[in-house]
């Protein structure tokens, strides 16, 4: 099994072209849950991700013989870059096998690294076995995202940065897919101060680490769309099991609508960009699932390759959620100046009218009404209530839009 004195030599071989990502204390966030948050922003890596620690020590434990054979691997998008940039950066050919559901942000960064791209399946687990098979027919190297003891390591050297700076730290939380990470980064710290908790988190969708946890072996879960779709691992690896048994305190699951709320929370407080799977550790601790208090926690920011347009799906979901976005069905008179006197209302209130839309046909209206659903921003669930409180003063029939 994987022990400490590979991540050392890994940090020894990797510290030149990677990385040292700053580790920062949120006031914020420690407000919040009660506790001292320190985040470890991997998402600054050149790739986005801490995936590039393992790759490139891989790599640099390949024989000149495996160079010139070249690097296949199998991933949904952060493993692929960073296989990609530090393979083709050293003149080895790379060639990434990715899922066609890829995230076109991960699968561009991909192919503009100087990779070939080979789309194929609809899964990931698809994808890694055709990826196996085409590398050994080229007898390549293939590169496992985390089942490989080199990979292991090189997550690892995430332990002894956070380790060195901030020596006070109680607890770190990790995201979880495979386990290469959490595996590499408890035996890590483990071997330099075993009192420190080591918390994982997966989501709630396909928590495979934790089943074979439970099941004291790897077993394979359905597959499931989630939002971190970089840990969207349906079975844990084999060598990463039993290094999660041996140093990881435990492992927790949260729900999707926790990973967008961190994810929004990420952006809007500490201007950061996270992923799904980047800021799930942070979801874990916002909601309380570690169950902390009082502490100096550690958490992993471990990517922010995340789609612009998937962004702003939950950026617009986070403000319905918060009270800040509202959509009434508003009953008017169809006639000139109805519209304008709603819409005095409501500025008179503050909102700030987005989107209108208007209905004369359906929704129960009768021949000289309408209907029209108005989208507003507010500041909030109080302002809400106010506004709401305002129409009805007016004499307005509506209804909240969900």
């Amino acid at each position: 099994m994987l022990n400490l004195a590979q991540i050392e030599r890994a940090a020894d071989r990797i510290r030149p072209s990677i990385y040292e990502s700053p580790l920062v204390h949120s006031k914020t966030l420690s407000r919040l849950t009660g506790n001292a948050i320190f985040l470890k922003l991997e998402n600054l890596q050149m790739t986005g991700s801490f995936k590039e620690r393992g790759a490139l020590n891989r790599i640099l434990t390949m024989t000149e013989s495996e160079r010139r054979q070249g690097v296949i691997a199998a991933s949904a998008g952060n493993h692929g870059q960073g296989v990609a940039y530090h393979a083709v950066h050293r003149g080895i050919p790379a060639q990434i096998w990715m899922p066609r559901s890829a995230p076109l942000i991960k699968l561009i960064a991909t192919r503009g690294y100087g990779a070939e791209i080979v789309l194929h399946g609809d899964n990931y687990d698809e994808t890694c076995a055709a990826a196996v098979e085409r590398s050994i027919e080229k007898k390549a190297t293939f590169i496992h995202p985390f089942d490989d003891d080199e990979v292991i390591a090189g997550q690892g050297t995430l332990g002894l940065e956070l380790l060195a700076q901030n020596p006070s730290l109680d607890v770190i939380v990790v995201p979880v897919g495979g386990g290469g990470l959490i595996g590499g980064v408890g035996c890590a710290v483990k071997g330099r101060n075993p009192q420190v908790e080591i918390v994982g988190v997966q989501t709630a969708r396909l928590p495979s680490m934790k089943a074979a946890l439970e099941q004291r072996s790897p077993v394979e879960l359905a597959a499931q769309s989630t939002l971190a779709d970089g840990i969207a691992v349906r079975r844990a690896g084999a060598r990463t099991l039993p290094l999660v048994q041996a140093y990881v305190d435990r492992i927790v699951t949260v729900e999707e609508d926790d990973i967008a709320a961190a994810i929004l929370m990420l952006l809007e407080n500490e201007k950061t960009l996270a992923e799904g799977a980047g800021a799930i550790a942070l979801a874990a601790v916002l909601r309380a699932r570690t169950g902390h208090r009082d502490k100096n926690i550690a958490v992993l920011v471990s990517g922010g390759n995340l789609d612009v347009n998937l962004l702003s799906r939950i950026i617009e979901q986070g403000m319905v959620r918060d009270g800040r976005r509202l959509r009434l069905r508003v009953r008017l008179t169809d006639q000139p100046g109805a519209l304008e006197r709603l819409a005095s209302v409501i500025a008179k209130e503050g909102a700030n009218i987005v989107e209108t839309s208007y209905n004369r046909a359906h929704y129960g209206v009768g021949p000289r009404e309408a209907a029209i659903d108005v989208t507003m921003e507010t500041r909030g669930r109080d302002h809400s209530t106010t506004l709401l409180a305002a129409l009805t003063g007016s004499g307005y029939e509506f209804n909240l839009v969900e």
